[in-house]
C-alpha cells in the first residue's frame, strides 16, 4: 500500500510540474504561428523587419525603432541594420525578443523556419491541463537495455509533410506486455537516461495519433525500469505549429498502453 501511495504522489508532483511547464508564458502552449522563410527578403505577419533564408543562416534587417532584439550570452541586444542568425538542424534554434513575444530561428532539414511564441496565445488562455488515464503499479515495467556498440545515425518522417528529423539511437529496449516481448529503439533522454518515442494500439482512439514517449532512467546492469504512467504527448499534439518527429520505424507495442497522457482537449 505504501509503494502505490508513494507511486500515486510521485505522479502527482510530476504532472504538476508537466502541466506548469506547458503553460509557461513561452512554452509549447504558447505557439501562435510558424513561418518557412524563404531567400527572398520578406515581411513576416506580426512581426517587424525583413527576413530570409540564406546558406548562411536566417538573415533579419530592422531598425532599432522596430524593437527586436537577439538573446545572447551578455543579455538580449537590439537588431540595428542587418544579423546574421545561425540556426543548427533539429536543435532549438537562436532566440529573438519584440515585445512580449519570443520568435525561435530554427533549421527543420533543408529550410529555416520562424516559429512564435506569445504569452497571449488562445491555446495557452484555453488549457485547463492534461488528461491522464489512472495512476496504475501495473504500468511500471522492467526491461532489458541492449545497447550498440556505436550509436547510429536514423531519420524519421516528421507531422509536417516533406520534413524529416535525423536523431541518434542508442541501442534497443526489451520487456514483456500482455505476455508478448515488445522490442523499441532507444535513444538519449534530454536529462540523461533513455528516450522511447513508440506507437500503440491507443493511437487516434484515447491518444495522440503520433505516438507517445516516455524517458527512461539509466540503465542498472543492463536493465531499465519503465515507468508508462509518465508517458507524454509531443508538443505537437499541442499545437499546430510543432514540427515533432513521428516515432522511429518498427517502434510500435503491441498491446493497448492504457497509461500516462491521452490526447489533449484541443
Amino acid at each position: 500500500m505504501t509503494a502505490t501511495l508513494d507511486l500515486h504522489s510521485a505522479w502527482d508532483a510530476w504532472h504538476s510540474d508537466r502541466e506548469e511547464q506547458l503553460r509557461a508564458p513561452h512554452g509549447w502552449l504558447s505557439l501562435t504561428a510558424l513561418h518557412w522563410l524563404t531567400p527572398e527578403p520578406s515581411t513576416v505577419e506580426d512581426l517587424p523587419g525583413l527576413w530570409s533564408a540564406t546558406p548562411d543562416g536566417v538573415v533579419v534587417t530592422a531598425a532599432a525603432a522596430d524593437g527586436l532584439f537577439v538573446r545572447g550570452v551578455r543579455g538580449p541586444l537590439p537588431v540595428d541594420g542587418t544579423a546574421v542568425l545561425h540556426p543548427v538542424n533539429g536543435l532549438p534554434g537562436s532566440l529573438v525578443e519584440v515585445g512580449d513575444k519570443v520568435v525561435e530561428i530554427a533549421r527543420r532539414t533543408d529550410a529555416h523556419v520562424l516559429r512564435v511564441r506569445d504569452p497571449q496565445a488562445p491555446t495557452r488562455a484555453a488549457f485547463t491541463g492534461v488528461p491522464a488515464f489512472d495512476v496504475d503499479p501495473a504500468w511500471v515495467v522492467d526491461g532489458v537495455f541492449e545497447p550498440y556498440d556505436e550509436p547510429r545515425p536514423i531519420t524519421v518522417d516528421a507531422v509536417v509533410d516533406g520534413l524529416q528529423h535525423h536523431l541518434t539511437a542508442v541501442g534497443v529496449v526489451r520487456f514483456v506486455l500482455d505476455g508478448a516481448e515488445q522490442a523499441l529503439v532507444a535513444m538519449p533522454g534530454k536529462q540523461g537516461g533513455l528516450s522511447l518515442h513508440f506507437r500503440d494500439a491507443t493511437l487516434g482512439v484515447t491518444t495522440y495519433p503520433g505516438g507517445r514517449s516516455v524517458q527512461v532512467p539509466d540503465p542498472v546492469d543492463g536493465r531499465v525500469t519503465i515507468d508508462f504512467n509518465r508517458l507524454v504527448n509531443l508538443p505537437c499534439a499541442f499545437t499546430d505549429f510543432a514540427t515533432c518527429p513521428l516515432p522511429p520505424a518498427g517502434n510500435t507495442v503491441s498491446a493497448a498502453v492504457t497509461a500516462g497522457e491521452k490526447s489533449p482537449l484541443r
